[in-house]
């Protein structure tokens, strides 16, 4: 049985999502089971789309409803769209404690946690909670202090120039 870890990928540069998936890519490519939940992303459909095409070999799972990005809504729509979110981060927890994959990727997952969806504790108990010989990837912008430790690897993504 392979040991599985935990990644993850914050930082103000772009491409944490990209390395993300790009391991879920190599995962899936020597055949083990792959999900990807998405947080806090506008839809692009486009991108979507594209996405869709790997499916049944990597999963795909958006809970998130509105079109924009969870920080350029409202007061009222962020409510409603955190109840979203927090649907999601149930079935992460689910896919997690079943051992329902072999790899899971919470993309924007750390978002989540900073907007106060998500509490560092609650994100601690579900990593806890994963078998051993799962891998899990978190990404988002901000990591929280109280999340480090639970972490095997962690890289920092920012722009040089």
């Amino acid at each position: 049985m392979s040991e599985g870890i935990v990644q993850i990928y914050y930082g103000e540069g772009h491409g944490k999502s990209t390395a993300a998936l790009g391991c879920a890519i190599r995962t899936a490519g020597i055949g083990k089971s792959v999900t990807v939940i998405t947080f806090l992303k506008g839809k692009n459909e486009q991108e979507q789309e594209f996405l869709n095409r790997l499916e049944p070999e990597i999963k795909f799972f958006r809970f998130a409803k509105a079109e924009e990005c969870f920080a350029e809504l409202t007061a009222e729509k962020q409510q409603e769209e955190a109840m979203n979110l927090r649907n999601g981060f149930n079935y992460a927890k689910k896919v997690v404690t079943t051992g329902a994959c072999d790899l899971v990727v919470l993309d924007e997952i750390l978002g989540t946690v900073d907007e106060g969806v998500v509490s560092v504790d609650e994100m601690k108990e579900l990593l806890a909670n994963r078998p051993e010989d799962m891998t899990v990837i978190c990404t988002g912008r901000v990591l929280p202090e109280g999340l480090r430790e639970c972490a095997d690897e962690i890289y920092n993504i920012a722009p040089e120039k």
